[in-house]
């Protein structure tokens, strides 16, 4: 029951997300994507008889799923700035109903973006594992999203969640996801394998790159028990500890810090 009425929930959320002005602004960036991919799609790289478009696409498809975990962080501050959690806590199971919510509506979101980015880069593709890349996207998908929610819960204000959009966008520079991770020293490789970024960048390399390419990764194997394991460790962490952490969260929300807020806000504006 709860999770049917926060998935339909997410879903009202996303219809109106991708109506009028702001379905333009959603598929912006994954068109903008595209498109480089596109004039980059014949070149060829060095050591690979791959070309740069086929090498590059998984690589984009695990950062917009990585991106999750940002999306996920600013609508939780947002809804914090606003009241929506304060509401949602008042009725019974709704933080666990808005928390399903949320992840229907993030996880909907990047689906969107993984669609255009197929559909148009299709073409490139000359291997493709669908049941790989299903399970891989399934456990990358809760595992991002959980740890921005738990973020989301930490961070006060829509302002610090937009600086925390560079350390994670640095996160997804160094596991990894674009290309091996055995290019990065030795620390920042510790570092990458820690998160589950990496392990989402390797799982989209498995699902669409031949069994040659695993040669230049680390072992020299798609890792997938390992994939697995993490994804699903970080995954099953997120859901766990994420529900506490929004409910401690929103113990220390109260009307008058809402109309607070949003005074400081008009105060700024004007």
């Amino acid at each position: 029951m709860i999770f049917r009425q926060g998935a339909v929930q997410g879903l009202i959320e996303l219809r109106q997300s991708f109506t009028g002005g702001e379905l333009i602004a959603n598929l912006f960036w994954p068109a903008a994507t595209l498109v480089a991919i596109f004039l980059l799609r014949d070149r060829p790289v060095d050591g690979t008889a791959l070309p740069l478009g086929e090498l590059v696409l998984p690589g984009v498809l695990g950062m917009f799923v990585a991106l999750g975990m940002l999306l996920i962080t600013q609508q939780l501050t947002a809804d914090r700035e606003d009241g929506t959690l304060l509401r949602a806590r008042a009725t019974p199971h709704g933080l666990r109903g808005y928390l399903i919510g949320k992840l229907t509506t993030v996880s909907a979101t990047v689906l969107a973006y993984l669609a255009v980015l197929l559909a148009g880069g299709a073409p490139l593709v000359t291997t493709f594992h669908p049941l790989t890349l299903a399970w891989v996207l399934a456990l990358g998908l809760i595992a991002t999203q959980s740890v921005g929610a738990m973020l989301g819960a930490l961070i006060s204000s829509s302002r610090g969640a937009g600086m925390l959009s560079l350390p994670i966008l640095g996160l997804i520079a160094v596991s990894g996801v674009f290309y091996p991770i055995g290019a990065l020293p030795g620390w920042l490789q510790g570092i990458g394998q820690t998160f589950p970024i990496y392990w989402l960048g390797l799982g989209m390399r498995s699902a669409f790159l031949p069994d040659s390419a695993a040669a230049v990764e680390l072992d020299g194997s798609w890792r997938h028990l390992q994939t697995a394991a993490v994804l699903g460790a970080w995954a099953m962490a997120g859901l766990i500890v994420a529900p506490p952490v929004l409910r401690r969260m929103t113990r220390r929300e109260s009307g008058s810090r809402v109309a607070e807020r949003r005074e400081r806000t008009l105060q700024r504006v004007g």
